[in-house]
């Protein structure tokens, strides 16, 4: 995958990893960089366009898609959180959470397939950690990160030898803003902080990350030495790695725990 001369969609570029991939593709030489975000306003950087987009209504998706025009490269990033146990958790926060995180990611790239196709492009996709793991008190979440790695693997087999490449990518905690956006049990913004493991790192090295996998073709990313120790110990030790991950987080969502 050439970033030089590329036509990029961005999704959720109005912060966090969006904002940072439209600086990185232009600092390679992105031929013309679209920035996709629920408030365009807020994209103010010279020589991206930004375009009007909520990933949940599929007629602005069309209508991105066709302003941008001869996308090679599709990065759906847009994502949103919840942070609440399921008993207490209305079930339209977690049809939210798909909405947003599976399905806005499917419409996207459904509406830039046969552009993609035409051109030997690629799709990325940002899962998490929550991809291939259970994380307590993200039950939506999680399921819709799952739900991306089934979809996009599989849409894998159907595009490669058209040429088209997908990438997923997991990365642990970013400083990205998702988390003081979270939704809690009832679909307000969640009341309670969010707790990590391992160390928080920041957008830009997230982005120049991703970035160069996807120049090399990869079809994985597993970002930070925390996401690598989950893949590997979720598989290798499951039992383990949720005792591990419960007593460091639980207290979030259960605060008279002790971690």
């Amino acid at each position: 995958m050439k970033i030089d001369n590329a036509v990029v969609l961005v999704t959720g570029a109005n912060r966090g990893i969006g904002l940072a991939f439209a600086r990185q593709l232009l600092a390679r030489g992105a031929r013309k960089v679209y920035a996709a975000a629920r408030d365009p306003s807020t994209v103010t950087l010279a020589g991206v366009q930004a375009l009007q987009l909520d990933v949940t209504k599929p007629d602005e998706i069309a209508a991105a898609v066709q302003q941008a025009g001869d996308v090679t490269l599709v990065i759906n990033n847009a994502g949103i959180a919840h942070r609440s146990a399921f008993a207490d958790t209305q079930v339209d926060v977690l049809r939210r959470v798909m909405d947003v995180n599976f399905f806005g990611a499917v419409h996207c790239t459904h509406a830039a397939i046969a552009s993609l196709r035409q051109r030997k492009g690629m799709v990325i996709a940002i899962s998490s950690v929550a991809g291939f793991s259970p994380l307590i008190g993200r039950t939506g979440y999680a399921a819709s990160k799952h739900a991306l790695h089934g979809f996009f693997d599989s849409l894998r087999t159907e595009v490669q030898d058209d040429g088209v490449d997908v990438l997923i990518v997991c990365p642990s905690f970013i400083d990205t803003g998702i988390d003081r956006a979270a939704l809690g049990a009832n679909g307000q913004p969640a009341a309670h902080a969010r707790k990590t493991t391992g160390q928080t790192t920041q957008p830009t090295e997230v982005a120049n990350a991703i970035l160069q996998a996807a120049q090399q073709r990869r079809q994985l990313l597993l970002f930070s030495f925390t996401a690598k120790a989950a893949w590997w110990l979720s598989r290798l030790w499951p039992t383990r790695y949720a005792a591990i991950m419960k007593r460091r987080l639980q207290a979030e969502i259960f605060p008279s725990t002790t971690p």
